[in-house]
C-alpha cells in the first residue's frame, strides 16, 4: 500500500483508494476502528448537512457537503468489501440497472410519459409488479425515516396504486374535518390530565399533520422543503428581533410580547423592501 496518494482525485476509484489506505494496517487507527454501526450517525449527519446546503441555496457549500457524504458512502462500501459481502461497484451496477428498468418510457419501448405525476404512478405500479414477495407496498419505507418524510412517502406509495383523494380541494375538506376533531379533543382535554384523553389529543393532532402532508403532495410541494424554508424564515425574523433589542441594551427576556411582535412585523417589512 503506497504511503502517498494523488492530492487531486479524478473519480470514484481515487476516493476508494483513499479509504483503503486509511483502513490499511499502517493506516489511521481511528479509521481502522470504525464499523458499520459507527458510521450510521456520520452518514445521517452528512445527509442533513447536504439538505441544509440545499435549503440555503448555497451551491459552493453543497459541493463540499456532497463530497463529505460521498466519503461516508465509499467508507461503508469498503467495509462491505472487507466483509466479503459486496463491492461498492456492485451497488452502482445494481442501481444503474434498476433505474433503466424503472424508466421504460425513456430506455424501453413503453409509451412516452409527459407528466411527472404519471411517471410517479407508473413507478409505484412497476415496483409492485417487480416485488411480489413483499407483504405490503409500504414495506420498502424505512422506519428510521424522519416522520415528515415517512408520511410523505407513505402517501406517495398509496397514491401510486390509486388510493388517493381526487384533488387538493378534497384534501382541504378533510383538513377542515380534522381541525374540527382536534378542537373537540382540545376541549375534552381542558382541565384534565387523563392519559387516554391526552393520547386522543395526540392522535387527532397526528391526523391533522398527516393530512397536511397529503395536501402538500397533491399540490406537488415537498413538505420537508417547505417547512425548512419556513424554519429559515422564522430564524431570520427572530434574529432581527434579538438584534434590535440588543441595540437597546436589552434581551428578549426584557421585552413584552407587544414589543417583540412589533419588531417581528418590522423584520417582515424589511424583507419586503429588500425584494422590491
Amino acid at each position: 500500500m503506497p504511503k502517498t496518494l494523488p492530492e487531486t482525485a479524478t473519480g470514484l476509484d481515487d476516493l476508494l483508494a483513499l479509504v483503503a489506505r486509511l483502513r490499511a494496517p499502517d493506516g489511521c487507527p481511528w479509521d481502522r476502528k470504525q464499523q458499520f454501526a459507527d458510521l450510521r450517525s456520520y452518514l445521517l449527519e452528512e445527509a442533513h448537512e447536504v439538505a441544509a446546503a440545499i435549503d440555503g441555496q448555497d451551491l459552493d457549500e453543497l459541493a463540499g457537503e456532497l463530497g463529505d457524504l460521498l466519503f461516508q458512502i465509499a467508507f461503508i462500501g469498503h467495509l462491505a468489501e472487507e466483509a466479503g459481502a459486496f463491492r461498492l461497484r456492485d451497488s452502482i451496477d445494481r442501481v444503474h440497472r434498476k433505474m433503466i428498468e424503472r424508466h421504460p418510457h425513456v430506455f424501453g419501448d413503453s409509451a412516452p410519459l409527459t407528466k411527472a405525476s404519471d411517471v410517479a404512478t407508473a413507478w409505484e405500479r412497476r415496483k409492485v409488479e417487480q416485488q411480489p414477495q413483499r407483504d405490503s407496498i409500504l414495506d420498502g419505507i424505512a422506519t428510521s425515516l424522519p416522520e415528515l418524510v415517512a408520511a410523505y412517502r407513505l402517501t406517495q406509495k398509496a397514491a401510486g396504486v390509486g388510493f388517493d383523494w381526487p384533488d387538493a380541494e378534497r384534501v382541504l375538506d378533510k383538513l377542515e374535518e380534522e381541525a374540527g376533531e382536534l378542537r373537540q379533543a382540545i376541549t375534552a382535554c381542558s382541565g384534565t390530565d387523563n392519559r387516554e384523553t391526552r393520547e386522543a389529543l395526540g392522535e387527532e393532532l397526528g391526523d391533522l399533520l398527516f393530512t397536511v402532508v397529503n395536501l402538500a403532495r397533491k399540490l406537488d410541494v415537498d413538505p420537508g422543503s417547505a417547512l425548512a424554508r419556513t424554519n429559515l424564515k422564522f430564524r431570520r425574523r427572530f434574529h432581527h428581533v434579538e438584534r434590535r433589542l440588543r441595540r437597546q441594551g436589552r434581551t428578549v427576556n426584557d421585552a413584552d410580547l407587544a414589543e417583540m411582535e412589533a419588531l417581528w412585523e418590522e423584520a417582515k417589512q424589511q424583507v419586503v423592501e429588500e425584494t422590491r
